[in-house]
């Protein structure tokens, strides 16, 4: 696949070019905030088939091992290694060839860098803030740094260039595997997938676009490339048209020997077609994919109850939660009812509990209290409020837009705080008065991680502050008697 004249050939057929293979779609370079995807270039009817990626574009690690005796003789020798390890060192192979690959052109297509949870630095994991997120950050930099050091064996016997067996090359295609390949049957780690990779996101039962953060590796990957739009395998329940029920937006379908994209909506010309990824809270699209959404229906806070909370109920740890518009998840309102009724009483009352009754006006107002106070002290331990967040967002903004010591030292004297911390850390400095402020390409990047953790942590504080709001609005609206209400969801 590959040639500079804009057509491409797929293995035994005959040259195609882009606007075959888009078919249905324009590759659109103007969705709000930079993002670059594919839009419909004609009306578009849900459940139908909207792209169509024949096997053999399919960039796999059995395709790469089949065409080439080198790569494949030095795999076997390292079969320790995880389907997503060998693939991660078959794609860095690949770049390593250059022009001489046959993947080149996809390959320069793809983004020089992402943002996920694996490339945070120790100031940007700081930013989270919450204990849950840090920790998932610094687990996803120990495991890919592990992994890295459990492959760079077999990327040394086959030669890579020194670029190509640094970790920063390792995150980068370590990413590229995490954030876009797909679904495929005889692969644990997935294919990645020309064109079908181009689709960006909409949370399930939601038209939410994401917002995609782009970074640039220098030195290693020798042209330009457009932003990524990332797409993965996700089952989503579809109707395809008044009949068949399909459960996913795109998959691998044997009997055409392709992978398949279904419109899970009905599209107009000219709008952004958008494929689910799957549930995940924001803090997973963080860490696998680089990007959160301000809206996302799967997203949670998940609350710690005390330890003798979990033993008078059978949910597990995971259901306790808050969902992202504030409200209790079913089994933490349930733990919650059984706790505060008496021991002696729990039997009684326990298949209301489980049915997400409430069991008396009493009961319900010690449960919204409790909540309330509990996601009101997980505010207060944590540094800065949402307000302060938002204020934050602000001055980074204006940090990028701004060109002189003068124009720093304003932001600063409005902010400072964190935003001195950030410049302090990177060096950020004007020596004379009036100079232009320059940015490096390092901060930058930088710069973009701490605003999604930013953006991340101000989700999360919304939520919690959603929860306080939802707990007083119930109990405003409780009667005022103590009558029991078992039949009151």
């Amino acid at each position: 696949m590959g040639s500079r004249n804009g057509n491409y050939r797929l293995n035994n057929s005959k040259p195609f070019s882009l606007s075959q293979l888009f078919g249905p779609f324009s590759h659109r370079l103007s969705f709000p905030g930079g993002r670059r995807g594919l839009a419909a270039a004609r009306d578009l009817t849900k459940g139908e088939l909207i792209l169509r990626v024949p096997k053999t574009a399919l960039f796999t690690t059995e395709c790469l091992l089949k065409s080439d005796q080198k790569l494949s003789l030095a795999v076997n020798r390292h079969l320790f290694l995880s389907p997503s390890q060998i693939l991660i060192v078959c794609l860095l192979y690949e770049v390593g060839k250059g022009k001489s690959s046959w993947w080149y052109t996809y390959l320069m297509l793809l983004p020089r860098c992402y943002e996920i949870l694996a490339t945070f630095g120790p100031f940007e994991k700081q930013a989270l803030q919450v204990d849950d997120a840090i920790w998932a950050a610094e687990k996803a930099v120990s495991k890919a740094e592990s992994e890295w050091k459990q492959a760079i064996k077999l990327m040394e016997e086959l030669k890579l260039k020194p670029q190509l067996l640094s970790f920063k090359a390792w995150l980068w295609a370590s990413a590229t595997v995490s954030s876009r390949t797909m679904h495929i049957s005889w692969d644990e780690a997935g294919c990645l997938c020309p064109v079908g990779d181009l689709f960006n996101y909409a949370a399930p039962g939601e038209g939410e676009e994401s917002n995609i953060g782009i970074e640039d590796v220098e030195g290693w990957m020798p042209a330009p490339c457009l932003p990524k739009g990332d797409t993965t395998d996700v089952l989503d329940s579809e109707k395809f048209n008044a009949h068949l029920h399909r459960l996913t937006d795109g998959r691998f379908e044997e009997d055409v020997n392709s992978y398949c994209f279904y419109a899970r909506n009905n599209y107009k010309r000219g709008e952004q077609v958008l494929l689910s990824y799957g549930t995940y809270t924001n803090l997973e699209l963080l860490e696998h994919y680089g990007f959160l959404l301000n809206e996302n229906p799967n997203d949670k806070v998940f609350i710690s109850l005390e330890p003798g909370m979990y033993s008078c109920c059978s949910w597990p740890r995971e259901s306790q939660y808050v969902d992202q518009n504030g409200k209790p998840s079913f089994s933490l309102l349930s733990a919650l009812r059984l706790w505060m009724t008496p021991v002696n009483q729990r039997r009684s009352v326990g298949h209301l509990a489980y049915s997400g009754h409430q069991l008396s006006v009493d009961n319900e107002i010690s449960v919204m209290k409790w909540l309330s106070n509990n996601c009101l002290g997980m505010l207060n331990s944590l540094p800065t409020s949402k307000e302060e967040d938002a204020l934050l967002l602000c001055a980074i903004d204006k940090i990028q837009d701004i060109y002189t010591a003068m124009e720093l030292k304003k932001v600063l004297s409005d902010f400072g705080g964190e935003v001195c911390t950030f410049l302090e850390n990177y060096d950020v400095q004007c020596r004379q008065r009036g100079a232009k402020l320059s940015l490096s390409r390092k901060t930058k990047l930088s710069m973009q991680r701490w605003k999604l953790a930013i953006q991340w942590r101000l989700r999360y504080k919304k939520t919690l502050a959603d929860c306080i709001s939802y707990c007083d609005y119930t109990v405003n609206c409780l009667p005022n008697d103590n009558v029991p209400t078992g039949g009151i969801k």
